[in-house]
């Protein structure tokens, strides 16, 4: 990013608070293809203006698709976890007749955070590369989806612990007020296109539904 640090920052923090304000995650996708077209115009050493975040409205319809495939998958995992966390509270409050041990409590709920933090890594993992595709690549949803996942398995060890250590870091800048964790997103973004680049170079022909 170099001198362009200060743009990266606005337009990750930008592209995702705009992404987040409307539930479903129907303006997600289209935010995540409108930063990872900066990082590719800047990876090709094209000039990147802010306005150009916006351009990845051009793939709504393909990036809302594979945000809902990702949005679908996640939900068939997680809920299950919810679910046994409800199970065991309650048992909680039958063995104690509805007066919980808060330190009980607290490791029970400790315990579910940790798990939905690690649920959470291990489904977006798959998709890590989706949006790259299909901004790169102009794939539909499904090849993209399909291509990210095959990709993911192939390097499955270096990617998750890039995912681990950049959700530790994540983590613990939030916890600092935000600030550092808004600092560090470019950084983040910029980390996992420059993997997607290592696994899918410039030159290579266009992949294969």
């Amino acid at each position: 990013m170099g001198d362009q640090y200060w743009l990266f920052v606005g337009i990750t923090f930008v592209g995702m608070l705009i992404g987040s304000a409307v539930p479903m995650g129907i303006l997600m996708g289209p935010m995540m293809c409108g930063i990872y077209l900066c990082y590719l115009q800047r990876n090709r050493n094209q000039p990147v203006e802010f306005g150009l975040l916006f351009k990845g409205f051009d793939y709504f319809v393909e990036s809302l698709i594979a945000t809902l495939i990702m949005m679908a998958v996640s939900l068939v995992i997680i809920v299950p976890a919810y679910a046994i966390f409800i199970v065991a509270f309650l048992g909680m409050m039958v063995e104690t007749q509805g007066e919980p041990n808060p330190l009980a409590a607290m490791g029970l709920f400790s315990a579910l955070y940790a798990v939905i933090i690690v649920l959470i890594i291990f489904v977006s993992l798959p998709f890590v590369f989706v949006y790259q595709l299909i901004v790169d690549r102009q794939l539909k949803a499904v090849p993209a989806v399909k291509a990210s996942f095959r990709a993911v398995l192939a390097n499955a060890f270096g990617l998750l612990g890039m995912m681990l250590v950049y959700s530790l870091i994540s983590l613990v800048a939030t916890c600092l007020c935000y600030v550092p964790a808004i600092l560090f997103m470019p950084l983040a973004f910029g980390g996992f296109f420059l993997a997607y680049r290592n696994i899918f170079p410039e030159d290579e022909k266009e992949l294969q539904s």
